[in-house]
C-alpha cells in the first residue's frame, strides 16, 4: 500500500537513514513488537506520503514483512481532519463486514501519545499500482484503463451503498444537510485562516447556500475518492481504498462529483492535478464516467451543475487555506515545488471558474 504525495508537496521516499518526522524509532519499535503479531525488529521506516494529509510510513521488519503506519501531520493540522481513531474505525468496519469495499487489513491501534507524540495505527501494506500521474497511467493498455475505470466507479458505488447501521458506522454524522454543513465548514475554515480579501468566496457561498439542491438518499462518503487514493491489483481492479480521514455520512452525489472533478479531460482550463492520470490516451472521457455512475448507482444527477460549482468553491477554499498557512511559514514538513504566488493565483482562477458556472444553477 502506498499513497500519493499531496499535490506538489512531499517528503515521499525519505528513508530511515535520517531522522523522520513523527517517528520516535526506539519507542515505536518496542510498541510494534508488542502490538503487531509476528513483527520483529530491527525495523526500517520510510516516509511514503507527507504534506497536508496524514503521514504514511512503510515499515519493514527483520523478516522483510511490510506494514503501513499512519499518523497525523507533525504540524499544520486542520481541525477534525486527522482523527486517527475515526479512520481506523471506518476501515476496520468496512473490512470486517461483507461490504464489497476493499480496504487494507487493520492490525493494531496505539492510543498512547507517549509512544510517538500522537495516536497512530498500523495496517496491512497492500502492494500494487497507484495511478498518480499521466506517465504512470500511460503504461496501461486501453483494456486495462477500462477495467480500472469501471472498478473505480463500482467501488465508489459499493461504499455509498453500505448499510452504515449494520456495520456499526451509523453515528459517523447526521443523515441530512451534508452540503449545507460542508458550506459552513469550509467557509469557517477559510475565514479562520484569512490572509487576503477574496470577495468571490463570500459571493459564491451566498449563492450556493441559496440554491441547495433537494437531498437524496444519504450514504457513506469517502470525501476524496480518486485513483491516487487507491491501489490497483495485477488485474487492474481496485485492491484497496486509502485515505478515509474525511469519510462521513452524506450526499453520495456530492462525493461522486468531487471525484469527477479529478477526472481530467484534454483541454480542461485548470486540471485539479499537476499531471492527471486520466489524460492518458487509454482512458474514457469524463462524460462516460458520469454516465456509468448514473446507470450503475441509480442516482439523480439532474443538479450536476450545482455540485460542479460547489466543488470548485470548496477546492478553492482548501487551497486558499494551504496558501495562507504557507505564507505564515507553517509548512508542516511540506516541500513546495511551485512559486507561492502561483498557489494564490490558482485559488483566484478556481473562484473565477466557479463564478462563470454559477449562472447555470
Amino acid at each position: 500500500m502506498m499513497e500519493r504525495p499531496e499535490g506538489n508537496t512531499s517528503l515521499a521516499g525519505k528513508s530511515d537513514n535520517a531522522a523522520l518526522p513523527g517517528i520516535d524509532r526506539e519507542s515505536v519499535t518496542a510498541w510494534l513488537e508488542q502490538a503487531v503479531d509476528g513483527a520483529r525488529s530491527p525495523f526500517q521506516f520510510t516516509l511514503i506520503a507527507a504534506g497536508g494529509s496524514n503521514l504514511t510510513f512503510r515499515v519493514t521488519d527483520a523478516a522483510g514483512d511490510a506494514y503501513a503506519l499512519r499518523r497525523p501531520p507533525v504540524t499544520a493540522r486542520i481541525a477534525t481532519a486527522h482523527d486517527m481513531s475515526r479512520e481506523w474505525r471506518i476501515m476496520k468496519a468496512l473490512g470486517e463486514h461483507a461490504t464489497g469495499v476493499p480496504v487494507p487489513r487493520m492490525l493494531a491501534y496505539c492510543q498512547d501519545i507517549g509512544v510517538t507524540g500522537t495516536e497512530f495505527y498500523v495496517m496491512q501494506f497492500v502492494d500494487g499500482l497507484i495511478l498518480r500521474d499521466e506517465q504512470t497511467a500511460g503504461q496501461l493498455t486501453p483494456e486495462e484503463c477500462q477495467v480500472a475505470t469501471e472498478s473505480l466507479i463500482d467501488v465508489q458505488i459499493a461504499y455509498q451503498k453500505v448499510d452504515v447501521d449494520a456495520v456499526g458506522l451509523g453515528d459517523l454524522g447526521p443523515r441530512e444537510g451534508y452540503v449545507a454543513r460542508q458550506l459552513r465548514r469550509w467557509k469557517k475554515q477559510v475565514d479562520a485562516a484569512k490572509s487576503r480579501e477574496l470577495p468571490l468566496i463570500d459571493q459564491l457561498h451566498t449563492h450556493l447556500t441559496a440554491h441547495l439542491p433537494p437531498e437524496q438518499r444519504p450514504g457513506l462518503v469517502h470525501g476524496d475518492f480518486r485513483f491516487d487514493n487507491t491501489v490497483l491489483g495485477a488485474d487492474m481492479r481496485v485492491a484497496a481504498v486509502l485515505d478515509w480521514e474525511l469519510c462521513t455520512i452524506g450526499d453520495p452525489v456530492a462525493d461522486f462529483v468531487w471525484s469527477l472533478m479529478y477526472w481530467a479531460d484534454p483541454g480542461d482550463p485548470l486540471p485539479w492535478m499537476t499531471s492527471p492520470p486520466t489524460l492518458a490516451p487509454g482512458f474514457a472521457r469524463r462524460a462516460a464516467v458520469r454516465d456509468r455512475y448514473i446507470e450503475r448507482s441509480g442516482r439523480d444527477l439532474s443538479h450536476l451543475a450545482y455540485y460542479v460549482v460547489f466543488s470548485w468553491w470548496k477546492q478553492a477554499c482548501i487551497v486558499e487555506g494551504v496558501y495562507a498557512r504557507l505564507k505564515a511559514g507553517a509548512r508542516g514538513g511540506m516541500r513546495v515545488t511551485v512559486p507561492l504566488d502561483d498557489v494564490g493565483r490558482r485559488v483566484e482562477r478556481m473562484l473565477e471558474i466557479a463564478a462563470e458556472l454559477a449562472g447555470r444553477i
